[in-house]
C-alpha cells in the first residue's frame, strides 16, 4: 500500500463524508467544504510573514477556520500547516492566533489575546495503561477534558501541553516547556515538566 500523509487521508475522508450526505446547503456541508479547502489548499499557502501574499494567505486560512470551528472570533493568525483535526469543537477568541506547524485538539478552548509560537503541540487523549496483562496498544484511549487556554497567554515555540490542562489567564509558557499540570494565573513556567519560574503579579 502506498503511504499517504495523514492530512491527505483526512481530506479524502472529508470528501467521502460530503458525498455520503444529501447535498443540501446545511451548516455541516459548509463545514466539510471549508475543511476540504483548508487542508487541500489554505494550509499550504505562504506564512503570514511573507510580504503581500502572506497576509492574503493568512486571511484565507482564517476564513476557512470561521466555517470549521465551533466559535471563531476576530482571529489574528492561523499559521501555515496548523493542524486541528476536524476542528468541530474548537473555540478561539478575539485577537488570538495559532502558530505555524502547531497541532491542537479538535476540542481546544482558546481565549482572547492568546499568542502561540510555532510547533506548539497539544495532546487530546491518553492511552489507557492500568492493566499490565494487556498490551497498552489494545487498551484503547482515555477521554480527557479539553485543553483550556485562558485570555492573554503566550505559549512559546515547541511547547507541549498534555491532555486536559488549563493554562490560567496571563500565563507565559516558555519555549520547549512540557505542561503536565494546570498552571495558575499570571505564572511564567518553563522546563520539563514545566514549573513556575516566577509570577507576573
Amino acid at each position: 500500500m502506498i503511504w499517504l500523509p495523514a492530512r491527505f487521508l483526512l481530506l479524502l475522508q472529508i470528501i467521502q463524508n460530503t458525498r455520503a450526505m444529501k447535498m443540501q446547503p446545511t451548516k455541516e456541508i459548509r463545514r466539510l467544504l471549508c475543511l476540504a479547502l483548508y487542508y487541500g489548499l489554505a494550509t499550504h499557502l505562504p506564512r503570514k510573514s511573507v510580504p503581500v501574499l502572506g497576509k492574503i494567505s493568512n486571511n484565507f486560512r482564517i476564513l476557512c477556520a470561521k466555517g470549521i470551528f465551533k466559535h471563531c472570533g476576530k482571529v489574528s493568525t492561523i499559521g501555515k500547516r496548523a493542524y486541528f483535526g476536524t476542528g468541530k469543537y474548537v473555540e478561539i477568541g478575539n485577537y488570538s492566533g495559532i502558530g505555524d506547524d502547531c497541532t491542537i485538539p479538535n476540542n481546544a478552548i482558546i481565549g482572547e489575546y492568546v499568542m502561540m509560537g510555532p510547533q506548539v503541540y497539544m495532546a487530546r487523549d491518553n492511552h489507557k495503561f492500568a492493566n499490565t496483562e494487556t498490551p497498552m496498544y489494545m487498551q484503547g484511549m482515555q477521554d480527557c477534558a479539553p485543553i483550556r487556554i485562558e485570555d492573554d497567554c503566550w505559549i512559546g515555540a515547541r511547547a507541549i501541553v498534555t491532555p486536559g490542562r488549563r493554562i490560567g489567564q496571563g500565563c507565559i509558557v516558555a519555549a520547549g516547556a512540557v505542561v503536565t499540570k494546570d498552571i495558575p494565573q499570571y505564572s511564567v513556567v518553563g522546563g520539563n515538566p514545566a514549573k513556575v519560574i516566577k509570577r507576573r503579579k
